[in-house]
């Protein structure tokens, strides 16, 4: 069967398994496990790849999973990424597929990525002897929190001879049937920094026997905001924010204690290092003026997404011919992070969103307690996937 016929029969298959996929993805939205205790959702996964007899790894740097389909016909070795943790948000959702665990939801569509995968890896394994090359499944764990399932899995070998790797991301943000791409930096590396500042207590009617914490904090806060807008290029993009602050006990008490969290987003290395010291140098400036004492943290998490240009215009190429694209644009670079990017730093390949916003109602951001998608997204995705998985074994 030539590569357009093959095709063609792989969407109209794909169009006929949209049943199965959204029973996947309902059953897995009603069963949600967060990250690094993804158990049950590891075990539902393999058993799907037994039934089948597609050839798989289990446990694979953590929870991760590994199947893999070789074809009938030589050609290269192609990787496709599904993640598979849930989120400790509870469902707010008024749905029959509502998740049944208390404070934990799949708000992100990862539910989504994870069906999708499977019911394209079960097309793929029935046209096996027609395909060319391999295609490598990775069901991966722990996305949500760092430091996450792709790097163990990488570490562990997952894309040992894989000469490309494609990714998704349904988006409830983006109409649904378009495909939303970027060349280079799309997103962010992400970072955690806790301070602590040490004062001295005492009585409210007599600050002047005490360092204040929760004034030093204050001070430490506007004066951390700074760094982004008077520390760091205009043109580099770089986010900080202070996310929590917690301190006190009474309103005539002087706080001895206060704790400041919050995170940092970056596309370069070279900023990230610049705002480290910038932010130790506010730290150890404020609390050196208030008597106060400090200890600080940086925790380095996400490293930054950044495509390969030949695979990214490639999967662009690819989009405009699929069947239920209804458009195809190049996206703004956003500040989330997502460890697909620890793939495409280690082979060439490229992540891209998947348009997913409901037909009806209000399109909830990611990470919201009533977030939900069109599910007929999913048989965009797998199209999407299919397709640039198939062809990539043409490009030179």
């Amino acid at each position: 069967m030539l590569p357009n016929q093959l095709l063609q029969t792989i969407y109209q298959e794909l169009e006929n398994s949209f049943a199965e996929m959204q029973e996947i993805r309902r059953y897995l939205h009603m069963h949600p496990e967060v990250s690094f205790h993804e158990h049950k959702t590891a075990a539902y996964i393999q058993n799907f790849y037994k039934q089948l007899d597609i050839p798989f790894k289990a446990n694979v740097g953590g929870n991760g999973i590994v199947a893999r389909i070789t074809g009938g016909k030589p050609g290269k070795t192609v990787a496709l990424r599904a993640d598979f943790d849930a989120l400790a948000i509870q469902d707010e959702k008024k749905v029959s597929y509502k998740s049944t665990v208390k404070g934990v939801s799949h708000a992100c569509g990862h539910d989504g990525h994870t069906a999708t995968l499977l019911v394209l890896a079960k097309i793929l394994w029935k046209h096996r002897e027609e395909l060319p090359g391999s295609y490598v499944f990775i069901h991966q764990f722990a996305e949500e929190v760092a430091p996450g399932g792709a790097k163990p899995m990488v570490d562990a070998g997952c894309l040992n001879g894989v000469d490309a790797i494609f990714g998704t991301h349904l988006w409830s943000q983006f109409p649904s049937g378009s495909i939303n791409y970027r060349s280079g930096a799309m997103m962010a590396g992400a970072d955690l920094f806790k301070i602590k500042i040490i004062g001295s207590g005492g009585h409210g009617a007599a600050p002047h026997t005490t360092v204040d914490a929760i004034t030093v904090g204050a001070s430490l806060v506007v004066q951390l905001q700074q760094i982004i807008s008077r520390r760091i290029n205009p043109t580099s993009r770089a986010v900080l924010t202070v996310g929590t602050f917690h301190s006190g006990s009474a309103p005539n008490i002087i706080a001895e204690e206060a704790k400041l969290s919050g995170t940092v987003r970056i596309f370069d290395i070279a900023v990230q290092e610049k705002i480290i010291e910038e932010i130790e140098r506010v730290v150890k400036g404020v609390c050196l003026a208030a008597n106060a004492k400090y200890e600080f943290q940086y925790l380095k998490g996400y490293i930054p997404l950044i495509n390969h240009e030949k695979e990214t215009a490639f999967l662009a190429q690819v989009a405009e011919t699929i069947p239920d694209v209804t458009n195809v644009a190049e996206m703004d670079a956003i500040m989330v992070a997502e460890d697909f990017a620890y793939y495409v730093d280690k082979i060439p390949g490229t992540f891209f969103f998947t348009g997913a916003k409901p037909k009806e109602g209000t399109a909830y951001p990611h990470h919201h307690a009533k977030f939900d998608f069109d599910e007929q997204a999913m048989i965009v995705a797998a199209k999407t996937l299919g397709t640039a998985a198939i062809l990539y074994h043409t490009e030179k």
